[in-house]
């Protein structure tokens, strides 16, 4: 009985250190890209490209986070901001693609094709950032997503010393907000590590292309 409690007692003291290493990770994170995160109204420059996360799809539409992304990057394209927009997201399926939409979307929205860059191998944050990074070198880049998902987003690009700053997407209340809040504290903690470590993404050598 005395062993089992020993055990519990080390269980227990094993899950409060791992759980206050994630807490000063997510910490670090978000403290040490807080300067880069600017509203649309504090930019005092014009930047190189925008880069827009990819989000879910339905049905062949942008979901209401990836319109909103979307819309961000069409106000500060019209703004003169940056002359040229990359959107990266999910294209593994013929039946899913985050891209194409997200092309689709701008050019409705006004921008020209020439102006529209494409990256259909951005499964996740991490690597539309690792690929992006080789494609934007030496260029001064507007990342667009949520607000919460903005530091995690800066954080992988410092890691590849990308010049980059970031502009969050209206600040809406989504649903589903809790969760994704949750799964974001998680996500830091990988693209910490990731960001050491830096493995390569799925589709390395999947060209970045312009229509």
């Amino acid at each position: 009985m005395e062993k089992i409690k020993k055990v519990l007692i080390g269980l227990c003291l094993l899950s409060i250190i791992g759980i206050l290493i994630s807490c000063s990770i997510n910490e670090w994170v978000l403290r040490s890209t807080s300067s880069q995160i600017l509203n649309e109204s504090e930019l005092q420059e014009s930047y190189d490209c925008i880069l827009v996360l990819g989000a879910a799809v339905w049905e062949n539409k942008p979901s209401p986070m990836l319109k909103d992304r979307l819309d961000k990057a069409v106000s500060l394209y019209n703004a003169s901001r940056a002359p040229k927009i990359l959107v990266s997201g999910d294209h593994r399926e013929d039946d899913y693609d985050e891209v194409n939409v997200m092309r689709k979307y701008l050019i409705d929205a006004g921008i020209p094709t020439e102006d529209i860059f494409m990256d259909h191998a951005g499964l996740s944050t991490y690597e539309s950032i690792f690929r992006a990074q080789n494609f934007l070198e030496d260029q001064n880049v507007i990342i667009i997503t949520q607000k919460y998902h903005l530091p995690r987003a800066l954080y992988i690009a410092n890691s590849f010393n990308l010049k980059a700053i970031g502009v969050p997407a209206e600040d809406i209340f989504y649903q589903g907000n809790f969760s994704r809040e949750y799964r974001e504290f998680l996500a830091r903690n990988k693209d910490f590590i990731f960001s050491i470590i830096k493995p390569d993404p799925t589709y390395l050598e999947e060209e970045i292309s312009i229509f």
